[in-house]
């Protein structure tokens, strides 16, 4: 992730706002979806579908990178779903989204590992395209996902 002095916010700012946009896209496409207070354990909104139950999603947010950048998540923690937000190469331009059912992401997400066990799964940022395809854009929830989208600004 660039520093501090590569942007005009800091980290935080870019999580909550990542973290707002998921939410606006949601709720834009019939989700109402609210944030959760700041520290809250294990996710990061909550949305609830007409007519079903709330569901928890947890929302993780990087600048886009090549090479040994990963996104990372701990698997123990209790969610429904893991929001992915990748912000482009240029923070002012293109920005993706995938929402993906935490099962999927668990499967197709590589164990962090480093000498010692521990619940961390990630992956490099630069090949979400290819390991989640099917869920960029997935704002309606589709446990199966959708087609894939273009990297285009929301």
């Amino acid at each position: 992730m660039a520093s501090n002095t590569d942007r005009e916010y800091t980290t935080k700012q870019m999580g909550d706002a990542c973290e707002m946009l998921v939410a606006a896209e949601l709720t834009l496409r019939g989700i109402p979806t609210l944030k959760v207070p700041d520290n809250w354990p294990a996710y990061d909104l909550i949305a609830q579908p007409l007519g079903g139950d709330p569901l928890r999603i947890s929302v993780k947010s990087r600048m886009f990178r090549k090479g040994a950048h990963y996104l990372r998540y701990n698997q123990n923690d209790k969610f429904d779903w893991l929001a992915i937000v990748i912000i482009g190469p240029d923070s002012k331009a293109a920005r993706r989204i995938y929402l993906v059912p935490k099962a999927i992401a668990d499967e197709r997400t590589k164990a962090h590992v480093r000498g010692v066990e521990h619940p961390f799964r990630e992956n490099a940022i630069d090949r979400i395209d290819r390991i989640f395809p099917e869920f960029e854009n997935n704002f309606t929830l589709n446990e199966t996902g959708v087609p894939s989208g273009e990297w285009r600004s929301q």
